[in-house]
């Protein structure tokens, strides 16, 4: 089909969790979901160009030289392939961004900014409603160095 809609925050809230909602040879889309404040994913970059839209609840976003951009709802950020970032629950309740990405999912790399290695497909898997990258307030998220 040439057209497909999704109710992302619908969906978010039914999953609870991150998810590819689209998928082509182009770009795709998916939606992350951080039920907690102060949840947050590593420090991290991607091959291609993305945008993320803050869809519910409050985001800030952070940078390698110490710098912070914080989004509301409604609000949306380009982040250029390469350049490092690292994304927090900021606000009082979940968190639901929508992102879209350069070139299809199974091009994707998600490098790590401590150890600049690919972190996709070696990330643990957590339980519950996390993604694989997300870790609560206070939790180490691993770096794959021994790997």
């Amino acid at each position: 089909m040439a057209i497909e809609i999704t109710d992302v925050i619908g969906l978010a809230h039914e999953r609870k969790k991150r998810k590819i909602i689209m998928d082509t040879r182009k770009m795709h889309v998916w939606m992350h979901y951080y039920p907690n404040p102060g949840d947050y994913d590593d420090m991290h970059c991607h091959p291609g160009d993305q945008t993320f839209l803050l869809l519910e609840g409050e985001c800030t976003m952070s940078f390698p030289d110490g710098g912070e951009s914080a989004l509301k709802p409604g609000m949306v950020a380009l982040i250029e392939g390469g350049s490092f970032y690292q994304l927090r629950n900021t606000g009082d309740g979940p968190m639901i961004l929508m992102g879209t990405r350069t070139g299809p999912h199974s091009a994707n790399q998600h490098i790590n900014y401590e150890t600049r290695k690919d972190m996709t497909g070696i990330r643990p898997t957590r339980g519950g409603s996390y993604g694989a990258h997300v870790a609560k307030e206070g939790e180490e998220l691993p770096t794959g160095a021994e790997e």
